[in-house]
C-alpha cells in the first residue's frame, strides 16, 4: 500500500479550530481518525482511538493545546478502535469535570474499559452540547449504524459532520481527502458493517437534511462538500448487511409480496366499509327525517280528516278553510326545511375550520328535534360555551347526532318512560372535553369494548347496521385527530369526545 503524499507528523486543520490528530498506519486499509476541537479550556476530543494510536494522538494534541484543556471526550460508539485509549487519556487530562459524551445505550458498555469520568448522555440532553462559552454541537442518533446507540455529531458553525462509522472506507490506496471514486472504497466497509439497507437509509435520511461542508468519518477519507450529495445518493442504493445474503433477499421478496396481498385485501375491506357507511348514512338520514316528519304529518292528516268530515256535513266556512290551509302550509314548509337541513348536514365538509363546540351541540339537537322536543327526554347543557376546536363541523355534528340517536333507540328498546341526557363542555389543560351522559342503564360490560367495532350492534337489523358508532370514532380520531370513548356511569353510559382547543 503506497504511503499517502502528505506529511502527517503535525495536526491537520480541516476546518476552523477543528483538527485531524490521527496517525498513518502503513499497510493497514483500516485507518482510524481521532479529531480535536480547540475551544479554550473546554476543548473537545472526538473518538480518540486505541492504544495503537495513543502516543501519536497525545503528541498531536499537545502541539495544539494543553492536554488539560480537554473537558469533553465524544465517543460515537463503544468499539475498542475508538475507546480503548480513553482510560490512559483520562489520567493525562486529570480533570474532575471531564465528561464522556455518548448515548445511554453505550455508556453501559464503555464503563467496561475502566473509564472513571462522568457521562454526558446525549439522549438526556436534547441531543446537543453547549459549552459555557456558547460553543455548540448537535447530535443525530443513527441507531444500529453500526451500534444500537450510534450517533453523529454536527458542528453548525463550520458545518462539519463527525460521522463515526458512517462514510468510513477500507482503502488499499488511502488518501486523506476523498475524491469522486470514494464510493468504491466506502462500499465494502458499509456492506459489511451496516446491518441492513433500511436501517442505513434511516440514518442517511437524517444526515441528508443537514447543511454539510465537510464529513469527518472515523475511518477512510475526509469528504468535501462537492462529493457529499452524490455519495449519499450512491450509499442509499447500496445493499448491505442482511441484504447481501441471498436467502434473506428471497425471504424479503416473499414478505413484500405478502404485504402487497394484505394491503389489497385491506383496501377492499375499506371500500366495502365506505360503501356500507354511505348506505348507513342514507338510512340514518331517512330515519331522522321520518322522526321529524311524524308529528307534522299527523297534524296535516288530522286537519284533512276534520275538513273532510265538516265538508260532508256542509259545516265548513271560508275562514275555517283559510285557517286550516295556513296550518297545513306551515307544517309542509317545516317538512321542506327539514329536507334542506338534512341535505346540508350530510354534505361532507371540504375544509377544516375553527368552530364553537356549544354551537355544534345545538345544531345536533336541532337536527335531532324529535329528541330535543320530546317531553319524556330532559336535556341539560352545562360548562364552557366559549370553547372552540378545529375540524370538520358537519362531521362533528354527525357524531353527536349518532350518540343521541343511540341513546334514543336504547330508551325505546328498554321501554324507559323518562330519561335524562346531560351534556357538559369543559376544558382540561389544552383539551376541550365534551361528555354526553344518560340514565338508560348503561352498556353491558361484556360488549363495552366492542361498541365501536364495524358492524357490531345489539339492535334488530331493522334498527341499524352497527356502523354508526364506528363511523363516529373514525371521524373524531382519524379525520380530526381527537379521541372518542365510552364508559358506564352510575345510571347509564357516558360518551366522551376530547379535542384540542383553539
Amino acid at each position: 500500500m503506497p504511503k499517502p503524499q502528505h506529511n502527517f507528523n503535525h495536526p491537520v486543520e480541516i476546518a476552523n479550530n477543528i483538527y485531524w490528530i490521527g496517525m498513518y498506519l502503513e499497510n493497514d486499509p483500516f485507518q482510524c481518525h481521532p479529531y480535536f476541537i480547540e475551544n479554550g479550556d473546554e476543548s473537545i476530543l472526538i473518538d480518540p482511538g486505541s492504544m495503537i494510536e495513543f502516543d501519536e494522538t497525545v503528541r498531536k494534541v499537545k502541539l495544539i493545546s494543553d492536554f488539560k484543556s480537554i473537558k469533553y471526550i465524544i465517543l460515537h460508539h463503544q468499539d475498542p478502535d475508538l475507546c480503548a485509549a480513553v482510560p490512559e487519556i483520562e489520567k493525562l487530562i486529570n480533570r474532575d469535570d471531564l465528561l464522556i459524551v455518548t448515548h445511554s445505550r453505550m455508556s453501559l458498555l464503555i464503563k467496561h474499559y475502566l473509564v472513571t469520568s462522568d457521562y454526558y448522555e446525549i439522549d438526556k440532553h436534547d441531543n446537543e452540547l453547549i459549552t459555557s462559552n456558547g460553543y455548540k454541537l448537535e447530535f443525530s442518533t443513527t441507531p444500529y449504524c453500526h451500534s444500537p446507540g450510534a450517533f453523529v455529531s454536527y458542528e453548525p458553525k463550520t458545518k462539519t459532520l463527525f460521522s463515526g462509522d458512517i462514510f468510513g472506507g477500507l482503502e488499499e490506496s488511502w488518501e486523506f481527502y476523498a475524491d469522486e471514486t470514494y464510493f468504491n472504497k466506502a462500499k465494502k466497509f458499509h456492506e459489511e458493517y451496516m446491518p441492513s439497507k433500511d436501517i442505513f437509509n434511516y440514518a442517511l435520511n437524517k444526515i441528508e437534511k443537514l447543511d454539510i461542508n465537510l464529513i469527518a468519518p472515523q475511518h477512510g477519507s475526509i469528504i468535501q462538500k462537492k462529493y457529499i450529495k452524490n455519495l449519499i445518493k450512491d450509499m442509499k442504493d447500496l445493499d448491505c448487511g442482511l441484504y447481501i445474503e441471498d436467502k434473506y433477499n428471497l425471504e424479503l421478496l416473499d414478505t413484500i409480496n405478502e404485504l402487497k396481498i394484505k394491503e389489497k385485501t385491506i383496501k377492499e375491506q375499506a371500500r366495502k366499509i365506505f360503501e356500507q357507511s354511505k348506505r348507513a348514512e342514507m338510512g340514518e338520514m331517512i330515519g331522522n327525517i321520518a322522526h321529524q316528519w311524524r308529528q307534522p304529518l299527523a297534524i296535516v292528516n288530522t286537519i284533512l280528516a276534520i275538513l273532510k268530515e265538516k265538508n260532508s256535513a256542509n259545516l265548513l266556512t271560508k275562514d275555517e278553510i283559510d285557517t286550516k290551509l295556513q296550518k297545513m302550509e306551515k307544517r309542509v314548509n317545516y317538512m321542506s326545511e327539514t329536507i334542506t337541513d338534512f341535505m346540508n348536514y350530510y354534505k361532507p365538509d371540504k375544509d377544516k375550520i375553527v368552530f364553537n363546540i356549544y354551537e355544534a351541540v345545538n345544531k345536533a339537537l336541532e337536527i335531532s328535534a324529535y329528541i330535543k322536543n320530546n317531553d319524556k327526554i330532559e336535556i341539560n347543557i352545562t360548562g364552557n360555551k366559549q370553547l372552540n376546536t378545529y375540524g370538520l363541523t358537519n362531521e362533528f355534528v354527525q357524531v353527536i347526532v349518532s350518540i343521541l340517536t343511540n341513546i334514543y333507540d336504547i330508551k325505546n328498546i328498554r321501554n324507559i318512560q323518562k330519561i335524562k341526557i346531560d351534556i357538559n363542555i369543559n376544558k382540561v389543560n389544552n383539551d376541550a372535553i365534551l361528555s354526553i351522559s344518560d340514565n338508560v342503564g348503561g352498556i353491558d360490560e361484556k360488549i363495552l369494548s366492542k361498541i365501536f367495532n364495524p358492524y357490531f350492534t345489539t339492535k334488530h337489523q331493522s334498527m341499524g347496521t352497527g356502523l354508526g358508532l364506528h363511523i363516529a370514532k373514525m371521524i373524531i380520531e382519524d379525520n380530526m385527530h381527537g379521541f372518542l370513548d365510552a364508559k358506564n356511569n352510575k345510571d347509564g353510559a357516558t360518551f366522551t369526545i376530547r379535542m384540542k382547543c383553539e
